[in-house]
């Protein structure tokens, strides 16, 4: 059954064209590690809630813009793998070093597909 992978961030908007970059960059190297897709999707109409939204998950700070993002694998354990090879590829250390964003404040988590039409 099909897994995926979720993240939020919070990206300067100056940094857009280096996010982008640097997120096209990153797909042949989740691909090579068994991802069969990888979105990365610019924020335009994050609406602020009453209780809880995207902006307060990721404390984004004024000129900051929401970035949605995910990775499908084929499986559980294909992304288990992936992310095993992930902490040990120099490659994806270099990434790592060089976010444009404060990746502390990027939530993530893995999620079993339930429904996909």
């Amino acid at each position: 059954m099909k897994y995926v992978d979720g993240f939020v961030a919070a990206v300067p908007a100056a940094n857009k064209e280096l996010y982008r970059q640097h997120a096209a960059g990153a797909v042949h190297l989740f691909k090579e590690f068994g991802a069969t897709r990888v979105v990365e999707c610019w924020g335009d109409d994050v609406p602020d809630g009453k209780l809880t939204d995207f902006r307060r998950a990721v404390q984004a700070q004024e000129g900051e813009v929401v970035v949605f993002s995910w990775i499908e694998y084929p499986s559980k354990e294909v992304r288990d793998a992936a992310n095993k090879r992930m902490m040990t590829d120099p490659r994806m250390q270099t990434m790592g070093e060089q976010m444009p964003f404060d990746a502390k404040r990027m939530i993530f988590g893995g999620f079993m597909s339930i429904v996909d039409e």
